[in-house]
């Protein structure tokens, strides 16, 4: 069993490399990613070539408007300006990805499926509400994924793997941090109750030495 098992390792090792080397030869890059809900609400996007804040709002709005009015049962490829767009709808989710006019359309939408299933995997059953109340999280698992815009990882183990360890050192930092915090509270809780004791001793020192001089002048008197 332990050799079945080491064979079984290295052969998914072999199976692993030559998958990376498929899709980065066969997907040269991918020029941006969106996720846009079935009323137009972008959820998520990522680009990986520099253009301008308004360029970026001209095609999410141009792109969100084309594909919402495009029927179930039309193809998920369209052309737009000088690159490739390839859409997949996901329950209430369109997942869209522009690529190169010369890239592979199939092997895109391979991508956008390894995307999910690893959101799946993550969220357990993922809906739109986890993407947009852990939207962070998906980012982590994009960048797993996709790195500049080419493939970096294709085996879902190893990309959930880096992302639970991610999540830990998280959590680590974030108990660190609370912690931290609770000290200093704990140092100010002190410091300030000696505070009040001074104040209220110098007080009462006050008040005597006042009823003192009261009383020495109704003696005098």
């Amino acid at each position: 069993s332990v050799i079945s098992s080491g064979i079984n390792a290295e052969y998914g090792g072999v199976l692993n490399y030559y998958t990376n080397y498929y899709y980065k030869s066969n997907l040269r890059m991918i020029q941006y990613m969106l996720l846009f809900s079935r009323q137009g609400k972008l959820r998520l996007q990522k680009w990986y070539n520099p253009i301008t804040m308004k360029e970026k709002r001209r095609t999410t709005r141009e792109l969100i408007t084309l594909i919402l009015s495009r029927k179930p049962k039309m193809c998920s490829f369209l052309e737009y300006r000088d690159q490739k767009v390839v859409y997949k709808r996901y329950a209430s989710l369109f997942f869209c990805v522009a690529i190169d006019p010369q890239d592979n359309e199939l092997l895109t939408l391979e991508v956008i499926h390894r995307y999910v299933e690893l959101l799946d995997k993550y969220f357990g059953s993922v809906c739109e509400l986890d993407i947009i109340f852990n939207f962070e999280k998906a980012y982590f698992v994009l960048d797993e994924l996709l790195i500049g815009g080419e493939v970096q990882e294709t085996s879902k183990k190893s990309v959930l793997k880096a992302i639970a360890a991610q999540d830990m050192l998280q959590d680590e930092t974030e108990s660190k941090t609370g912690l931290d915090e609770m000290a200093d509270k704990k140092k100010l809780g002190l410091s300030g109750g000696i505070t009040v004791v001074t104040v209220v001793e110098t007080m009462t020192t006050t008040v005597v030495t006042m009823i003192t001089t009261v009383v020495n002048m109704i003696t005098v008197l």
